[in-house]
């Protein structure tokens, strides 16, 4: 086999203690398409920007084209021929296609003018080569997210690229755009550029690619041809799960301690579409009864949870609680209509980590504690004192600023800023990530207690164990679509795992 043309050994990069990256290493040859996959926290972006000069590795070396490389910058990847192009597309809009194709290198005359007859010529030919006909001309932003992707593909290897990373180039692409991206990195490959190809979707790496790294924990899981390998062993290894356990003793049952699913739903939401992320997934929750959402990182999960919430606009779809419905769905709707929800990615959409336990808390709350423009200290400081006793929040007091308070606590103060709106449905994106096992348990706990006294659970995480112990119903999704709905005792890891693992085409695992 020829030299590759990315050669990284033994890299190892931590943050603040704690271990992002160990002794992970990755050959990249010319000519070969080479997926990267793994769930969030794997260390794929890490091992990107590392790659790419943005962070520098505290162990290992890396190789390019044969000689040891080490990029400062972003910018010294770029010179040596090391190109990335990033999910979200960083081009400038209200530009024109051409003048992004060239931006900070435009070709100039002889007065050092920029020569537009000659850029809008070369534009045009560099597009042809790849199969993208469009006028040069137009502003950027007018032009659909499938072209403006192929764009910045095109602006990459117009650069003499040798290595071309793409960090999930097709998460919000339609089909038929998805196919034209493809096409193109098929045609890298004719043309010996290498290609590390960071994608969620299994789909892609079998169409497409060639061989496949998995990375888990920071840690290279495996690295081998993408021929021979089935997809519930990908899934597998992704998840850290035994796949021959998994062959030998098929569904566990679990016993009858999930609640189940009685009467009327009291959140129904029916066909829920956003293209090209979500495609007609429906949900229902009774009262008492913990649904869980499963599915690997972009199967559309979150997604769901956002549509239900109405963070997110629909294209089609319908939601109801207790079998009525708002004209114009938004938060706003949904915690009128009896419907709460701790995102998750508490530090963005979470808490707000200057203000106090008791703002934090009070929040969602405060049109129902504000008479005539007046704010009720003694109700708020009620409401306050229950939640932070009934949940056992740790804190010094109800004044301490929330981002002192551990990741647990944190959640716990989310969790009470929903609860004191009095919900009939609470949705729960990944409630325990980046808590401590002691945490973990009690959140856990809490989640079945709420429950039992009715409260409708929507349940998120990539933790399959706790789906499995928690919810008595699973929806298992797979690029954003319903593939299928276990119930009780067919609630396992082994069958969920083998309900993600089939192919969109109905193919075997």
């Amino acid at each position: 086999m020829s030299i590759p043309a990315l050669d990284v050994r033994t890299v190892s990069k931590h943050f603040a203690g704690v271990r992002a990256l160990t002794d992970v290493s990755l050959e990249l040859f010319p000519g070969e398409v080479h997926a990267l996959v793994g769930e969030n926290g794997a260390g794929k972006s890490t091992l990107i920007k590392v790659i790419t000069g943005v962070y520098r590795p505290d162990d290992g070396e890396m190789h390019y084209l044969g000689e040891p490389a080490a990029f400062a910058h972003p910018r010294d990847a770029q010179t040596a021929g090391v190109s990335t192009i990033y999910q979200e597309i960083n081009l400038v809009p209200m530009r024109s296609v051409a003048a992004n194709l060239y931006l900070g290198r435009e070709p100039v005359n002889r007065f050092g003018l920029i020569d537009f007859r000659r850029m809008h010529r070369e534009a045009g030919e560099l597009l042809a080569g790849y199969g993208i006909t469009v006028d040069v001309r137009r502003r950027l932003g007018e032009l659909g997210l499938g072209v403006q992707q192929m764009i910045a593909v095109a602006r990459a290897l117009s650069t003499e690229a040798r290595v071309v990373i793409m960090d999930e180039p097709t998460s919000s692409l339609e089909p038929r755009e998805v196919d034209l991206l493809l096409d193109v990195v098929a045609l890298l490959r004719r043309r010996q550029i290498a290609v590390l190809y960071v994608t969620h979707k299994l789909d892609e790496v079998f169409r497409i690619c060639d061989r496949v790294t998995v990375l888990r924990d920071g840690r290279v899981a495996h690295t081998g041809p993408v021929t021979g390998t089935s997809r519930l062993r990908l899934v597998a290894t992704m998840l850290g799960r035994d796949i021959d356990q998994i062959r030998r003793h098929g569904a566990t049952t679990f016993g009858d301690h999930r609640p189940a699913a009685t009467g009327t739903p009291v959140l129904r939401a029916e066909g829920l579409t956003r293209r090209p992320l979500l495609d007609g997934v429906s949900v229902e929750v009774h009262a008492g009864e913990v649904v869980g959402l499963a599915g690997l990182l972009g199967s559309g999960r979150t997604e769901t949870a956002k549509a239900v919430f109405g963070a997110d606009r629909l294209d089609e779809g319908a939601v109801t609680v207790d079998g009525g419905s708002a004209r114009r769905w938004n938060p706003a709707a949904a915690i009128r209509s009896g419907i709460g929800m701790v995102p998750e990615d508490r530090k963005a959409e979470g808490i707000v980590g200057d203000l106090s336990v008791r703002d934090n808390i009070v929040l969602a709350a405060l049109p129902r504690l504000t008479t005539a423009g007046f704010l009720s200290r003694r109700r708020e400081d009620a409401i306050v004192d229950t939640f932070v006793r009934r949940l056992r929040i740790k804190i010094t007091g109800p004044g301490q600023r929330v981002r002192e308070l551990s990741g647990g606590n944190q959640q716990k103060v989310l969790l009470a800023r929903m609860l004191c709106l009095h919900p009939r449905v609470l949705i729960l994106d990944e409630p325990t990530r980046g808590i401590d096992v002691g945490a973990k348990a009690e959140i856990q706990a809490l989640i079945s207690e709420l429950a039992t006294l009715g409260l409708g659970v929507l349940l998120i995480s990539s933790e399959l164990e706790e789906v499995v112990e928690g919810a008595g119903r699973v929806l298992v999704l797979r690029d954003g679509a319903l593939v299928a709905v276990l119930h009780d005792d067919e609630v396992s890891e082994a069958r969920i795992m083998r309900e993600i693992a089939q192919a969109s085409e109905g193919g075997t695992a």
